[in-house]
């Protein structure tokens, strides 16, 4: 009994609705205009595949530190301006599921 008391209150406190995730995507817009450029160093193109694999600085806007991993780039353009060892700054974001480059110039 205490546990359905306890999930009723949690539900009352702390609503799930669809009208609570409608913003989201504008929040998630407005959080990748404004965070701040990761660095990173171009280690693999897979132009097939549209994503290239990149040794980077710290994600801020994702909470992640420096590594190498595979991203996805959002526009397919871009990954024919890419080349190994090319130097890059960068912002990734999480699309459908998927850590992606929504932004990226190369480093000066």
């Amino acid at each position: 009994m205490k546990t359905v008391a306890t999930l009723i209150a949690l539900s009352i406190l702390f609503p799930i609705s669809a009208s609570a995730h409608e913003g989201h995507g504008a929040k998630t817009a407005q959080a990748a205009s404004t965070s701040p450029l990761s660095e990173g160093t171009v280690k693999k193109v897979d132009r097939a595949a549209g994503k290239v694999t990149l040794a980077h600085g710290p994600l801020v806007n994702l909470g992640m530190p420096a590594m190498s991993m595979v991203f996805r780039v959002r526009e397919a353009a871009w990954i024919e301006q890419m080349k190994e060892g090319d130097r890059i700054r960068f912002l990734a974001d999480t699309v459908n599921g998927t850590l992606t480059i929504v932004r990226f110039e190369a480093a000066k």
